[in-house]
């Protein structure tokens, strides 16, 4: 079950960089096979859930999220989702936050705990590395614009 941090920091306001990483439907052209489906009408807020269905044909699975924490960032304060993993096969947790920076940057802060059922625990190595790597350039994609 393992637990990873990443940290970037961005010259976008921590506005801009708030509504970039927390507009759902972006995350399907930044995580490669994922499609994302908002179950609840916007905007978002606590309660807001979506599905991130990934993979290909018969290897794909939904990983189903609700937001439990909602708060944007407010002049000269950060900003905190927090994300509940409810699939099937997927269970954990996700946290966004994005807070003032240095130099009138924003630092942005991404955690996640991942608690796939079918996996078994000596495989948490592999799947800290890959998760680690596909979220660190999913979120530089949604930084930058792409």
């Amino acid at each position: 079950m393992p637990t990873f941090s990443l940290e970037r920091t961005t010259p976008l306001p921590p506005d801009v960089a708030w509504r970039r990483l927390t507009d759902w439907p972006r995350h399907a052209g930044a995580v490669p096979l994922t499609r994302i489906s908002v179950l609840t009408p916007g905007p978002t807020r606590e309660g807001t859930r979506f599905v991130a269905r990934t993979g290909f044909g018969p290897l794909a699975f939904d990983d189903v999220m609700e937001v439990t924490v909602w708060r944007p960032p407010t002049a000269g304060e950060g900003g905190l989702c927090r994300l509940e993993k409810r699939g099937r096969v997927v269970l954990g947790w996700a946290e966004i936050e994005v807070r003032p920076g240095p130099g009138g940057r924003t630092r942005v802060l991404w955690r996640e705990h991942l608690r796939p059922r079918l996996l078994p625990p000596a495989l948490d190595g592999a799947l800290e590395a890959a998760s680690r790597h596909l979220f660190g350039r999913a979120v530089n994609r949604l930084l930058s614009g792409a």
